[in-house]
């Protein structure tokens, strides 16, 4: 039961500060969700939505990260 204690309070970590990279990006007006390449369809009856460009962005980064964090894990 430890164990589970243990990944549920990393996850919590790793998603506030997930939440604040996030809040900060906008305090500096990074434009995450208004990249070029984003979809977005709007009529007259609704609107679609899809961040494609942030999409990618967002992975390559994590990607990056998890693999240094990894890297330095080993050592």
């Amino acid at each position: 039961m430890e164990s589970i204690a243990r990944y549920l309070m990393l996850g919590g970590i790793i998603l506030f500060l997930i939440g604040g990279g996030v809040y900060l990006a906008a305090k500096f007006g990074l434009p995450l969700g208004r990249l070029p390449g984003d979809i977005r369809i709007e009529g007259e009856n609704g609107s679609f939505y899809f961040p494609v460009a942030t999409s990618i962005l967002v992975s390559v980064v994590l990607t990056i990260v998890v693999n240094l964090i990894i890297r330095f894990w080993k050592k």
